[in-house]
């Protein structure tokens, strides 16, 4: 994405919106014709079915697949971990980066368990972004940079995708990104993150509280939002759904801090992320209000707060399931099974 001589960098993203894809109704269309000649009852295969539909429809393909799925975790270091928010220190970020790159993380074995691409970023590690609470976490163009990164996550071409992120203190973030678009006290976004303790939660309450003081009235624009309170991760997250609708890919969202960047999207354009699911819903914050308020019903419910995209992994093995599901059952002729019964 480059900028267009003139126009601000934010002008450009926004310009995107009015160019996204919608969904494939014939597609949809497609797949319910076929389901009604699998062997099984109507509607007995639940959620199951709505995938298959919603894949459909954003692939463009009458038999959706899951034949490149992709994870991608987007690693950044913010500045506010300096704060204390976190049970960790900031040096875990690249620690963690080189856990990934050993195959030595909870998403490696859930990414080898159900046969998933994986892909992971260093989004300037070395730099963290500057403290919210004293500055703004971007300056406009590093962030669009920063989204822009996020769009070439799928350039190795993928047919669903699934966006994470690793970054010491990005609860905090993802809070006040939450505190910020929808209010309410800061309390009601925080959560214990990596599990701090109760002085580390009240830390996070009072850096959410005064990130928003410092920021406010500059808060009515959810990019600026993003460029104010965000990090890299964040924003490199909303990059990849942006590209990924462009491309007709479906994306399931991870937790807490990656459904943030859809959350910024969809204060955009509420239609922005129809091609997103969430995978599951993390034991982080109000995460379950957040959902709510997009609209997304969680795939999965465990109760995890890692992040690194190990739910939506985990989800994509149920999504692989659905399709294999609805590519490989017989129809009722080609198994010589009796069709149901009509009422009569």
């Amino acid at each position: 994405m480059e900028v267009s001589p003139g126009a601000t960098p934010f002008a450009d993203v926004r310009r995107l919106f009015d160019q996204m894809p919608g969904p494939d109704e014939a597609a949809v269309r497609a797949v319910r014709a076929r389901d009604r000649e699998l062997t099984k009852p109507p509607g007995s295969l639940g959620r199951l079915e709505w995938l298959v539909e919603w894949l459909a429809a954003w692939q463009g393909k009458p038999i959706p697949t899951v034949d490149r799925p992709l994870v991608c975790v987007f690693s950044a270091s913010h500045g506010v971990a300096a704060r204390g928010v976190s049970a960790y220190p900031p040096e875990v970020n690249r620690q963690m980066l080189e856990n990934f790159a050993a195959g030595g993380a909870a998403i490696n074995q859930i990414c080898t368990t159900y046969n998933l691409g994986f892909k992971a970023f260093d989004l300037a590690l070395d730099m963290p972004t500057a403290d919210i609470v004293d500055d703004a976490a971007m300056d406009e163009r590093a962030c669009v940079a920063t989204m822009a990164f996020g769009m070439e996550a799928i350039a190795g071409g993928t047919d669903i995708l699934a966006v994470g992120e690793m970054g010491i203190g990005n609860t905090t973030i993802a809070a006040a990104i939450y505190a910020a678009l929808y209010g309410g006290a800061p309390a009601t976004w925080v959560g214990l993150g990596s599990g701090v303790d109760e002085a580390g939660y009240a830390r996070k309450v009072a850096t959410v509280r005064a990130a928003l003081a410092r920021h406010e009235g500059h808060l009515g624009d959810p990019l600026e939002v993003l460029r104010r309170l965000g990090g890299r991760d964040v924003a490199a997250v909303a990059g990849a759904i942006l590209a990924a609708r462009m491309e007709r890919i479906p994306v399931v969202l991870d937790g807490y801090v990656a459904t943030a960047a859809a959350a910024v999207l969809h204060a955009l354009h509420p239609a922005s992320i129809d091609h997103c699911i969430a995978g599951h819903l993390s034991g982080e914050g109000a995460h379950q209000e957040v959902l709510e308020r997009l609209g997304k019903v969680p795939l999965l419910a465990l109760g995890m707060r890692l992040g690194e995209a190990s739910g939506a992994a985990l989800a994509l093995g149920l999504i692989r399931a659905a399709v294999a599901c609805h590519r490989g059952m017989a129809s009722f002729e080609q198994a010589g099974v009796s069709r149901q019964v009509a009422a009569g």
